[in-house]
Parts: C-alpha cells; structure tokens; sequence
C-alpha cells in the first residue's frame, strides 16, 4: 500500500525508537529491525535508556488538530491505515468503503476534509465528489484525491472537478499527513 514502512517508522519514533533495513541485493531478501527503548523504571524492570520525543513527529507540525476528515477507499487496508495515520496525526478520521456508506456519514460527521479514491464502486470519486458538495453545500469539505490514476490528464480532472490535491498511490504518510495539514491550514486562512 506505500504507508507500511511509514507507518512503522511513526509508530516505533511515537516510543524513542528506531527502524532500520538492510538487504544483500535483489532476490536476497530484507531484513527490518526494529529497536525500542525498555519500559520506564519500576520494580524488577531496566530503566529507559532512550528519551522518548516529547510530541509525535506530525503532532509537532500538525496544524489541524480535531480536524474530521472522511477517508472513503474501497480497500479495507487502505481506510484502516489512513484512519489510524490521521489519528496519530491529531485528527478525527471516520473511514469508510464505499460510496453509499460515505454518502450516509457526511451530514452527520460534516468533515473538514475528505479524502477520496477516485476508481471507486457504484460511483467514482468524482460523481462522490460532486455528491459531497451538494449535501453540504453551506460548509463543502476540502477535497483530496488518493488515487493510482497519475497522469497528467488525470490531475487535470482531479482540479476540475475540485479536488484541491491530488496524491497518487502508493502514498507515503508523511506526505499525505503533510497534505492533509495544509489542506486544513488553508481552509483556516
């Protein structure tokens, strides 16, 4: 998916540590390690050798905390590890598989943001998009595409059909954290 690596460097620096990769060459294989401090001194425990940071590296930058965001991907995987990317990041993400399922969430949730695959079921991305606005057209959320389409034409159409950015897969989560927190700082200017 492009956010695993990513999501593993985030989580392991959440808790002072570290992540490395090494492999011999193509078709050797690669091996990960990762290295987490011991647990915080207490009876019978070693104590923590490494300070853990004192913010998440996005919550350090994050500028849209509390934000609701909407991530609607028809890969279960993808929403999971959006959701949970957004949350370590501050926001408030809801995530869903579908487009009739998004459509149900969005006057109740009233997102900020949403995030949306464009090769979706029933409806592409675009007639969601479109969709979205609609129903809140007093407060429209900002509009960023997560897509595997890239090309140049494709971008063309993400703009023309409001999408503010237009993020290709496979993402990785710090560009799509970053993404997100200027889409929300802009909103706010």
């Amino acid at each position: 998916l492009g956010l695993g690596l990513s999501l593993v460097r985030a989580l392991t620096e959440l808790h002072g540590g570290t992540v490395s990769a090494h492999s011999d060459g193509p078709g050797r294989g690669s091996e990960f390690t990762v290295r987490l401090p011991a647990a915080a001194a207490s009876p019978g425990r070693a104590r923590r050798t490494t300070p853990a940071p004192s913010q998440p590296p996005w919550q350090r930058a994050a500028g849209g905390r509390g934000a609701r965001v909407l991530v609607v991907d028809d890969n279960r995987d993808v929403t999971d590890t959006i959701a949970r990317l957004l949350r370590i990041a501050g926001y408030e993400p809801r995530a869903c598989n579908d487009p009739v399922t998004a459509l149900a969430m969005v006057a109740e949730l009233r997102p900020q943001v949403a995030i949306l695959d464009i090769g979706l079921p029933v409806m592409d991305g675009y007639l969601l998009a479109r969709e979205i606005r609609a129903r809140l057209s007093d407060d429209p959320p900002t509009l960023i595409a997560l897509t595997g389409y890239s090309q140049e034409h494709d971008r063309k159409r993400s703009r023309e059909a409001g999408f503010v950015r237009h993020l290709a897969k496979p993402i990785d989560a710090d560009e799509l954290v970053d993404a997100v927190d200027a889409t929300v700082r802009d909103a706010r200017v």
